[in-house]
């Protein structure tokens, strides 16, 4: 066992010359002993698990508010899907494992209450302070809002991961986010170049994961059929071929069966695209996937038009319906009522946050970006008990 990777030799031998080592890691901003058990990278998945941002996904939703049921994916399950199909992907492709799992895992951890719809209210709220963007929000989180360490604020991450939480989605050009500038301005993180393949596989395995359990969860909630979803590339034929093999199967499993046709039809499509177009590049080293000029981990053409098709059906008959409409509504009014009250008076907040607007002096940026922090790190039920406490004259603080 190699005390500064946590790995045999043999496991750095199976991967590809483009992969991303533990061994080779630019290390982390500040300096720390090896773990003698753990790669950088598997520490780096365990800090993320253990720290708090990690624990209050549980309870923040991608497309239903936290309360409305038990069955209906949250920004943590998802994000474990997302790592799985990470993993598999890395592992056919002989790539880090570990470091793709770990970008997984922590590609939503800067995601506000109640999904895209809090986002985009908050990024409204922060318009006129440089905007608010969940990327950067993750970012922030593991360098510097995670604080429960002794030498330093966030996480210390390596730079491998701090890259690929960075920049998984592409190369970054300026004017970057100013979250994402404030960091890089003392830790560079090369934003200009192709993220690590392992990266790339993160951000693909989101696409794949929630576009399949998006089709699952809207017809759990009744928000389309299974004939209207029938009529979409791939579901189609995949509803076919579990009528011809399995007929007269009940309506629970064989939407189980289709969709899970669906799933390994994009995963097979990602790995065979990926294997071409590594070919094509031929990049001896993690260095050389960074400097190419585009994706080495993609979909093909065809399949990326078929999940365009998939994500325009649920933007109309999902994330447009009027129930997800109403709740986007209610959830944008709590966001915006709770932005502007603690603006106007940050003793609204716990003492911490009351602080930090304290030392922003008579700086109204630095000020609404402290409210921004508190209340993106919100889950849904706390956000909606915040509201109902500062604007019900009836509850009790």
């Amino acid at each position: 066992m190699d005390i500064r990777t946590g790995q045999s030799g043999s496991d750095e031998d199976r991967l590809a010359p483009f992969a991303a080592r533990p061994s080779e890691s630019r290390g982390r901003l500040y300096s720390e002993p090896d773990s003698a058990h753990r790669s950088p990278f598997q520490r780096d998945r365990d800090r993320i698990i253990h720290s708090s941002a990690w624990r209050r996904l549980k309870h923040k939703t991608q497309v239903f508010v936290e309360h409305e049921g038990d069955y209906y994916r949250t920004r943590l399950t998802h994000s474990i899907e997302v790592a799985q199909i990470a993993r598999t992907i890395a592992r056919v492709l002989r790539l880090n494992e570990d470091l793709a799992e770990v970008v997984a895992l922590a590609h939503d951890l800067g995601h506000t209450p109640f999904g895209h719809t809090g986002e985009e209210a908050l990024a409204g709220c922060m318009a006129p302070h440089g905007g608010f963007d969940h990327n950067a929000q993750a970012l922030k989180i593991v360098t510097s809002l995670e604080r429960h360490y002794a030498s330093f604020d966030g996480l210390n991450l390596t730079w491998e991961t701090l890259e690929g939480i960075a920049k998984h989605n592409g190369p970054l050009q300026p004017p970057w986010p100013f979250t994402i500038a404030d960091y890089v301005a003392r830790h560079d993180l090369d934003l200009h170049t192709q993220a690590s393949a392992e990266a790339q596989i993160a951000a693909l395995s989101d696409d794949i994961a929630y576009v399949n359990h998006d089709l699952h969860d809207g017809l759990r909630a009744g928000l389309f059929s299974l004939e209207a979803a029938a009529e979409l590339p791939l579901v189609g034929d995949c509803l076919g071929e579990v009528d011809a093999r399995h007929p007269g199967l009940d309506q629970h499993r064989r939407r189980h069966e289709a969709l899970r046709r669906v799933f390994g039809l994009m995963v097979d499509d990602v790995l065979a695209t990926s294997r071409a177009r590594l070919d094509d590049v031929a990049p001896g080293s993690l260095a050389d996937v960074q400097r190419a000029g585009r994706p080495v981990i993609a979909f093909s053409d065809w399949m990326a038009s078929d999940i365009g098709t998939i994500k325009e059906f649920l933007f109309g008959n999902m994330y447009r319906h009027f129930r997800v409409k109403r709740m986007r509504s209610k959830a944008t009014r709590v966001v915006e009522d709770l932005f502007r009250l603690f603006l106007a008076d940050p003793a609204l907040m716990p003492e911490e946050w009351t602080a930090a607007c304290r030392d922003c002096g008579e700086d109204p940026t630095a000020r609404a970006r402290v409210v921004a922090d508190y209340i993106a790190g919100m889950t849904d039920r706390f956000a909606l008990e915040e509201h109902r406490v500062l604007t019900d004259p009836m509850a009790r603080a």
